[in-house]
């Protein structure tokens, strides 16, 4: 079965050579620190020697630039022979700023993912490369320009790869209070110590709305009364989760990570009701000290322990929790379930864990930096809280190399803007004067800012009118409605007399410095788009069938509306009687069940 998985992409762009000038599918891969909000630019390097970056490379290559305001490298790689993330490592090692791994068949980009079982993952604490999953068939051009001694210029930009619709960010934390799986719980629990304080710090300000959610799953009817269910589900198989030691015969069970799950849900519900949200991170981040698997007291008490140590009503989050033994529903889990499905351009949560932001599905390291920016890049441009122009957050690359800008060290004029989502080449306002040019190698003052060119200008009945031409051809030429040399006199045109506007049988022409007006006898209306006039039943008569036409596209908006929601509910309950299945036959063999594969992501080679 095939979840609705989401591939995120980034923005893509060949910029040399000529014949590769375009933007292609790019995949944002779910490890290392992706640049959210920035751009990276770079040449593409591919080494024959050792194509599919499985081996470190040698120490007399290295891909770090040598030259004053070089190129930072990308390191283009074949699909294959390994780990994603051991290819982007070496990448790493070798100085390259990102990795480029191109598909060795002809499909749609993938998801780069984590691996779930390499007995060497330490390195992956260290692995903060941009990464990102290209087709084959770029790939293929790329080796060939290469071949020609061509320089493949690549810019990747990942300015919009959240949304930023408002000076709020909405965004949920997909979650687990398991901490046996190894680096993935380990690299979650980290996260939420070190997020915890700039979390609640934005959401005590109102710059963000949190919200934590649970992933679960349910177990085919039929073998819910399996042993194999009972031990990994509550409420009679609704609600289940995978073996934590994915060992049935010893440890603690999935049954209870739903508990701990649901326990979490719960106490975010009460605090949340009680105006006080952010709790949540201190609740979770004791549970986690306090209540650990490893150490044996991964339980209920220890939960209740950590409760009261807030002063939280533990009846309240009892009552939420009900009885996990009942052959009854349970409102919060129900509504994990139903959230877990994607609904809009956000696909379904299947990797874990997972943040979502505006939305979209944040895809790279938890890292607390790197996930500060991504939420920065969230914000409408200039409406970002004063902390995502903070040190912590972002640097200013104007001080390095002046951003690579135009500059006048004489005037100590620069081009140079720092940004949240990255440095600006832009020419400058100095004194009221806008500057103009590339802002990259070139900056100058406007010719029509100096005399006005020495072209033809004047001011007459409130307008003002100018001949000159701020391009690079900086001519004079006198402006639409006028006519002359441009340079001593520009004269205005009477279009009424030259019969070059307002010439319908009904129209009224007046002439203007620089223009004109049409109007029209009593009881005509003009409608200038077609230079006529036409009586104001007429005029009537056209707005009528406009709206009749309107109202007829708003109830097909109604009904297309309703068709859509119908099948939503549909996919809702499909969702959990098939893909589902898949899900749990992969992580909970049952008795007689062959196993089905999955595609969510891919963490292999």
């Amino acid at each position: 079965m095939i979840l609705r998985f989401v591939v995120e992409n980034i923005s893509l762009r060949v910029t040399s050579p000529e014949s590769l000038k375009n933007s292609y599918e790019c995949a944002v891969a779910n490890f290392g620190i992706p640049r959210y909000g920035g751009t990276l630019t770079g040449l593409v390097h591919y080494r024959k020697a050792n194509p599919n970056a499985c081996n470190n490379f040698t120490d007399d290559i290295s891909f770090n630039s040598k030259k004053p305001g070089g190129l930072p490298v990308f390191l283009l790689a074949d699909r294959g022979d390994c780990y994603f993330t051991y290819k982007a490592w070496n990448a790493q090692n070798a100085g390259a700023a990102a990795i480029l791994v191109a598909d060795d068949k002809a499909e749609s980009v993938i998801t780069m993912d984590l691996p779930e079982d390499d007995p060497k993952a330490d390195y992956l604490d260290n692995l903060t490369i941009s990464s990102a999953f290209i087709t084959r068939s770029l790939g293929v051009s790329i080796k060939q320009a290469l071949e020609n001694n061509d320089l493949v210029l690549v810019n990747l930009d990942w300015t919009e790869a959240l949304p930023h619709p408002d000076e709020r960010v909405e965004y949920e934390f997909w979650t687990n209070s398991n901490d046996e799986c190894g680096f993935k719980c380990d690299n979650q629990l980290d996260f939420v110590k070190t997020f915890k304080g700039v979390a609640q710090l934005l959401e005590q300000k109102g710059h963000t709305r949190f919200t934590p959610h649970y992933i679960t799953w349910y177990c085919p009817e039929e073998y819910a009364p399996s042993t194999k269910c009972k031990s990994q589900c509550i409420n009679h198989g609704r609600y289940c989760a995978p073996d934590p030691e994915e060992d049935f015969s010893k440890g603690y069970t999935g049954k209870q990570v739903v508990v701990q799950n649901l326990i979490q849900a719960c106490f975010f519900k009460v605090v949340n009701e009680s105006g006080k949200p952010w709790l949540w991170w201190d609740y979770v981040t004791d549970f986690s000290t306090h209540c650990r698997m490893k150490e044996n007291k991964y339980t209920e008490e220890c939960a209740h322990e950590v409760i009261a140590s807030f002063g939280v009503d533990i009846e309240k989050i009892d009552e939420c929790v009900g009885n996990t033994e009942a052959d009854t529903e349970n409102a919060v889990l129900k509504a994990e379930q139903e959230a877990q499905i994607g609904k809009g351009t956000r696909g379904d949560v299947t990797i874990q864990p997972t943040l979502v932001i505006n939305n979209r599905q944040y895809r790279g390291r938890l890292d607390k930096k790197a996930v500060l920016k991504a939420i920065c890049s969230a914000y409408k441009e200039t409406t970002e809280p004063a902390f995502c122009l903070s040190n912590e957050v972002e640097t200013n690359e104007c001080l390095i190399n002046n951003g690579d800008c135009w500059m006048d060290k004489v005037a100590n004029i620069t081009a140079c803007k720092d940004t949240f989502r990255g440095k600006v080449c832009e020419c400058p306002i100095v004194d009221g004067v806008k500057y103009v040019g590339d802002g990259h190698k070139h900056c100058e003052v406007p010719h029509c800012q100096i005399n006005n060119g020495g072209c033809w200008e004047s001011t007459k009945e409130g307008k003002n009118f100018s001949a000159c031409i701020d391009d690079h051809t900086q001519g004079c030429k006198c402006p639409p409605g006028f006519k002359g040399d441009g340079v001593k006199s520009c004269e205005d045109i009477d279009e009424c007399k030259e019969k070059s506007a307002c010439q319908c049988s009904k129209c009224k022409c007046k002439n203007t410095w620089g223009s004109y007006e049409c109007g029209c006898a009593a009881d005509f209306f003009y409608f200038r788009e077609h230079d006529t006039c036409l009586t104001w039943a007429g005029a009537k008569d056209v707005k009528t069938r406009n709206g009749s036409s309107f109202g007829w596209v708003f109830f097909g908006l109604i009904a297309i509306g309703v068709v859509g929601y119908i099948f939503y509910k549909y996919r809702v309950r499909r969702y959990m009687d098939t893909e589902i299945r898949a899900i749990m036959a992969q992580y909970m063999p049952l008795d007689s069940e062959v196993d089905v594969p999955v595609t969510r992501s891919h963490g292999e080679i």
